[in-house]
């Protein structure tokens, strides 16, 4: 016997899973530059963090990690770590690296913790898969996951090294709004409960998760006001809240903030809001028209009055907490720049810059509203939720540049849902058979004009076979144009099925299954140039995913796999240089100051402080202290001795500082400096911008600096023996490559600190604070 082939369906399921795993293997990758280039090393800042805690969990269990108390931040205060953590992603790590143990495989936990975010990367791509397969149709979703598979505005979080809570966050949030759409499409309470235990793992693994808990009820919300409000919906959104909040209480850093918060109020008004329709719906089943108009009154006015007392009295009372300021920031860009300066501070919640679309986007950036508009066209409830996501992903993501890794999801999502519908619009053309060639078909059978039949059908088929319909209806249109015609008149013969079949496959050809609306430019051509203009459309296409693959390939590589802790830079010849001055200097202070010594810097390097040199720190990236951070920003802008009183009040033994005047790099405390005194000048009335300014109010660091600048300790540590430096070749001596200006205090001397260690290429500076003897003398 011969070996029996495989069906068309079976060859289509093995065709996608192959394509789906070559997906997988691209995601994961492309975002290994890094370790390429580099090594396996932790990026950033904040994954520092994530990796000692996971550390921490690793060889101490989850006992010590929930209750580790961090002695080596924060000090003197400290930081209980357990209840001011996400833990998502320290156990996502540890489990797979106890898995792998198991397994035989013998790897060191900082690797694991390095490949993280590329192995959810490829998951994340499978979940993107599923939800636009939901929402579209099989091709949109493998494109979708082939567009999400290499975006630089989610492969900047998610590159190797980068340990950071997105990396597993964003794969999270596209399950839950999979599981979520498919609840609500087939009604399942398990695709409820399931949606709902994503949406924990998510609650576990990053903050962002108010993005889900505000943007399910505002999808609600229009439903019920398109008219659309089925069962379904109800058992999926009473689900998710109900489920979803008790399980979120469990995470020791959200507690009873899910039901006290105002950031999560929407969500409990929008489940009274269904409840109440439902409860209206079923009074209005039973009673007549004039019983149901004064009792769903009554109802609804009750149910108002109830919800206004609460909100009022839980106010009043501080039950229910005020908005953050990170959520006003969202609301008003200018809101953390005028009232909260350390929010402000961050260069991440920055307003996005048009230009950083087209860098993280690219392409994707003109075919979202394409998709938008095959939405639209189609407004399905799964299309609904679509639209609503990417309405709000749309706004956010201009508001905070952060938030740019929440629009790059549903950008590939919508992008593939408009590139899917073009081409499966303009290849029907393509693949249609020539009008003559229809013509000799239909003239080849019998005629049947003495019975009645209308020859002229041959035109229809040509012309339906050349028009363009929407690529989101096709297939259902092609299966109701695919059923034979039965019936028949009195008086005339039935059509023969021969000639049933024909013209029916004549019509499946050419995929359309009716002819597009009159009145369209593209229906006026003549069939010859339909063709050519669909040859147009789909090698555009083409030529723009090329494009748009090459870019994000060269991002990828060019600008997110390069670790802050090493940087690097073109030499004059092409050649690449690298500066590895973070890891001398922290390993410097690892291997030559005490291990109870403490070290004062700005919050930026806090972390990876703690991480890498494994030394005390005064503050860090949690930022939770305002007052601690102002406290150290005034004493870099306070002249020498009075930022000595504050360094010996702290018990601080090393001052580090970070200066790029040499080699031209531009994220040093210099640049930063406006920050160290806006800080404290929101805690303290004595700080004054201003006097930091020069005469004209511009920043500048040359000789018509401010006064009080040049008096601050922070220009001292940076400029101490620049001027001896010459970087510039027909500048002078103390040139600053960043600033483009020649320092102007020259010859700085210092009382209270001394140079301890200044990196190869002046980047990380480090002083000593000197300790007056027993009797009070330097």
């Amino acid at each position: 016997m011969g070996l029996r082939m495989p069906s068309t369906g079976q060859q289509e399921v093995v065709l996608r899973s192959l394509i789906l795993a070559l997906i997988c293997a691209v995601a994961f990758s492309t975002r290994l530059f890094s370790v390429l280039r580099y090594e396996s090393i932790i990026h950033e800042f904040d994954p520092w963090f994530n990796f000692r805690a996971t550390r921490v969990l690793v060889e101490r269990g989850s006992y010590d990690f929930w209750n580790w108390f961090d002695g080596r931040s924060w000090y003197p205060l400290g930081r209980i770590v357990g209840g001011t953590v996400y833990p998502g992603i320290m156990y996502t790590a540890a489990t797979m690296y106890h898995a792998l143990h198991a397994f035989g495989f013998n790897v060191d936990i900082r690797d694991v913790c390095v490949l993280t975010a590329p192995f959810f990367s490829g998951l994340t791509a499978l979940a993107a898969y599923a939800l636009t397969q939901s929402v579209a149709d099989t091709s949109a979703g493998l494109l979708a996951a082939t567009f999400i598979s290499i975006v630089p505005g989610y492969i900047s979080r998610s590159v190797a090294g980068s340990y950071d809570n997105e990396g597993v966050a964003i794969t999270a949030l596209l399950v839950t709004f999979w599981l979520f759409v498919r609840a609500v499409k087939t009604g399942s309470l398990l695709a409820s409960l399931a949606a709902t235990l994503s949406y924990l793992y998510m609650v576990a693994a990053w903050g962002g998760y108010i993005f889900i808990i505000n943007l399910v009820p505002v999808y609600v919300l229009v439903m019920l006001a398109a008219g659309r409000y089925s069962r379904r919906l109800y058992i999926a959104y009473n689900t998710f809240y109900v489920l979803g909040t008790l399980l979120s209480m469990q995470i020791r850093f959200v507690g009873f903030n899910a039901v006290q918060s105002s950031e999560h109020l929407g969500a409990f008004g929008v489940f009274g809001l269904i409840n109440l329709y439902a409860a209206v719906g079923w009074v209005r089943s039973f009673t007549s028209e004039r019983v149901f108009r004064a009792v769903g009154r009554l109802l609804v006015v009750t149910a108002l009055a109830i919800a206004g007392v609460a909100a009022f009295f839980g106010t009043v009372t501080g039950y229910i907490g005020p908005w953050t300021g990170r959520f006003y920031s969202l609301l008003d860009p200018t809101y953390a720049s005028k009232n909260i300066p350390i929010i402000a501070s961050v260069s991440e919640h920055q307003p996005t810059a048009w230009g950083s679309y087209f860098f993280d986007l690219h392409a994707l950036t003109f075919l979202t509203p394409v998709g938008l508009y095959f939405c639209f066209r189609n407004p399905t409830d799964e299309n609904l939720f679509i639209i609503v996501y990417g309405a709000f992903a749309i706004y956010f993501s201009g508001v905070m540049v952060r938030l740019m890794l929440v629009l790059a999801p549903v950008a590939a999502i919508l992008s593939a849902i408009g590139v899917s519908a073009t081409l499966s619009t303009y290849m029907r053309v393509l693949r249609a058979p020539p009008a003559e060639a229809v013509a000799a078909i239909v003239s080849s059978a019998p005629a049947r004009t003495a019975v009645g039949e209308d020859v002229s059908g041959a035109e229809s088929v040509v012309s339906s076979a050349t028009s363009p319909q929407s690529g989101l209806r096709h297939r259902a249109g092609a299966q109701s144009s695919s059923s034979p015609s039965t019936a028949t008149s009195s008086g005339k013969r039935s059509k023969p099925p021969g000639s049933q079949a024909r013209r029916r496959r004549v019509a499946e050809d050419s995929g359309s299954p009716s002819p597009s609306p009159s009145g369209s430019s593209f229906d006026s051509l003549p069939p010859t140039h339909r063709r050519d203009v669909a040859a147009i459309m789909v090698l555009g296409t083409i030529v723009l995913l090329i494009l748009y693959v090459r870019h994000c390939v060269w991002v990828t590589s060019e600008a997110y796999s390069s670790p802050s802790v090493v940087l690097s830079a073109r030499g004059r010849d092409g050649e690449r240089i690298f500066f590895d001055d973070y890891r001398e200097a922290y390993y410097w202070l690892r291997q030559n100051t005490p291990e109870d010594a403490k070290v004062m810097s700005w919050w930026d390097y806090g972390y990876q402080l703690s991480g890498m040199a494994n030394r005390t720190t005064i503050v860090d990236n949690n930022t939770w202290n305002n007052s601690h951070i102002a406290t150290v920003g005034r004493a870099m802008n306070a002249p020498e001795p009075q930022a000595y009183a504050i360094a010996r009040k702290l018990d601080v033994d090393y001052v580090l500082v970070i200066f790029g005047g040499v080699v031209g790099y531009s994220s040093d405390d210099i640049n930063k400096f406006l920050w160290m005194v806006r800080i404290p000048g929101s805690v303290d009335p004595s700080v004054h911008e201003k006097e930091y300014l020069s005469t004209q109010g511009s920043y500048v660091v040359d000789s018509r600096a401010g006064k009080a600048l040049k008096k601050s300790l922070l220009y001292k540590l940076c400029y101490y023996r620049f001027d001896e430096m010459s970087t510039v070749a027909g500048q002078p001596p103390g040139f600053d490559r960043v600033r483009n200006a020649v320092v102007g205090v020259k010859d700085i001397k210092l009382k209270y600190f001394e140079e301890a260690f200044t990196s190869e290429n002046w980047i990380v500076r480090l002083y000593r604070v000197k300790k007056p003897d027993d009797l009070g003398w330097m």
